[in-house]
């Protein structure tokens, strides 16, 4: 395109945004009259593949454009939204969302630290009367090659597998179960534990007759993120892409340490907090005894209808997080560790002398326990094993601990469950103050 025209075309996609979409219309009318505007029909990708391969050769190695600059190089594209971070003059992050042809919408993300280009991800998205569902992603390198690339697969409106692609975007290297019907199997009997995390790949045999079930043999856990009766692990908080799956690995060293113990999964409310007193009440009424969650945030307004059912449901002892920022609780609180509730318990981790573990929180008033909770041995969402460390994994030793004392004496309260806790607890010879209550250094002896 000539540059007086490019100008003219630039100037007009810039008044579209005062002048709303009648100008731009006008306006590439005029240019088609003209014959100066290539047409978009012709130049269209004619798949989500496409699309994702021409933004990443188009403008992944040519600087942060702006969204009318970005237009310019996506033919019939139409930019929805963009979000640049980073210090004046200089962009480290930038998301850009466009709508496409037809029902297709493309968002993409450069991360450039320093000015220097570190990643870029383009995903295709599908739109839908309600909500725009993504399908494919690329991302490639400081190089601006595609390494590789992710596709989801859906069934009944909701994502069921997740393929890693290799860089052509069709070459499959793995996939990924994201949902999945309940195992056949037995209630183990046992105290019941509610575990609220992302989830649980209840599907794998590690789990088939750990299970809380009903009196027909159906499971009792329950997904308070999507509202169905399938709470199979991920958390897409994140990225639709990229699941975080904290769930499976935390669960299994509960199992372990609690080998009596009947699991009911739940998958956090993260779209609406408030749900958690639903949670609280459904897990109360499973007959649990034991919550245990490791999950926390800086709002405590995430936590008044959890704290509210919380209290109104005193035979259940809540096994919570302290977190993993490396702050003391009593100065900079985070929740639900934060909460004056007789019945909650806050765990963090330490290594095996007694330590608190690196990045792990701590606080003399806020904080009640510390336990080796460094590179223990899990099993991940795929049944391979592991190590994981950190004081979520600190609530799991706690919670098959209680667990474990319940099964021993199913009489006992939660006044005299946590008082049992403690009673095991013994000073640090490293850290002092560091916790209210003291150390366990192997919650696993009986």
């Amino acid at each position: 395109m000539p540059i007086a025209l490019k100008k003219a075309y630039l100037s007009l996609r810039l008044a579209r945004r005062s002048a709303g979409r009648l100008v731009l219309l006008l306006s590439l009318g005029v240019l088609a009259a003209l014959g100066t505007l290539p047409s978009a029909q012709a130049h269209e990708p004619a798949t989500p593949r496409g699309w994702l391969l021409l933004a990443v050769d188009r403008l992944c190695g040519a600087g942060p454009l702006s969204g009318i600059e970005a237009e310019m190089q996506l033919p019939g594209a139409w930019l929805l939204e963009e979000n640049a971070r980073g210090p004046a003059g200089q962009t480290v992050s930038l998301e850009q969302i466009f709508a496409l042809p037809g029902n297709g919408e493309l968002r993409l993300r450069r991360l450039q630290p320093g000015g220097q280009l570190r990643r870029f991800t383009a995903e295709y998205h599908e739109r839908t009367d309600a909500q725009a569902r993504p399908v494919l992603q690329a991302i490639a390198g400081s190089d601006c090659q595609v390494f590789a690339g992710r596709r989801l697969i859906h069934e009944a409106g909701r994502p069921v597998t997740l393929e890693q692609l290799e860089g052509d975007l069709e070459s499959l290297r793995w996939r990924e179960t994201l949902q999945a019907p309940w195992p056949e199997g037995r209630d183990p009997g046992g105290p019941r534990v509610a575990l609220v995390d992302s989830g649980l790949a209840y599907d794998l045999p590690l789990y088939r007759d750990r299970l809380a079930r009903d009196p027909e043999g159906r499971p009792l856990g329950y997904d308070f993120w999507d509202l169905d009766p399938l709470p199979y692990d991920g958390d897409f908080g994140r990225s639709a892409f990229q699941p975080i799956r904290h769930g499976s690995a935390v669960a299994s060293v509960l199992v372990r340490e609690a080998p009596t113990a009947a699991l009911i999964p739940y998958r956090y409310p993260r779209p609406d907090m408030t749900r958690l007193g639903a949670l609280v009440e459904r897990a109360a009424a499973a007959g649990a005894r034991i919550l245990a969650m490791p999950l926390g945030s800086r709002d405590p307004e995430d936590w008044t209808a959890f704290a509210e059912a919380l209290e109104a449901h005193p035979q259940l002892l809540a096994v919570v997080s302290a977190g993993n920022d490396g702050r003391d609780l009593d100065k900079a609180p985070l929740w639900p560790a934060a909460l004056d509730l007789p019945t909650l318990v806050v765990v963090t981790s330490a290594d095996g002398f007694g330590r608190l573990a690196p990045g792990s929180n701590w606080g003399s008033d806020s904080v009640d326990l510390m336990v080796p909770a460094e590179n223990l041995p899990v099993v991940d969402f795929r049944g391979a094993s592991g190590r994981a460390s950190g004081s979520s994994y600190a609530v799991p030793r706690v919670a098959a601990l209680a667990a474990r004392l319940l099964a021993a004496d199913p009489d006992l309260d939660t006044a005299a469950l946590k008082a049992a806790l403690f009673a095991r607890a013994v000073p640090s010879p490293y850290e002092g103050d560091a916790v209210a209550v003291g150390w366990i250094p192997d919650p696993t002896a009986d």
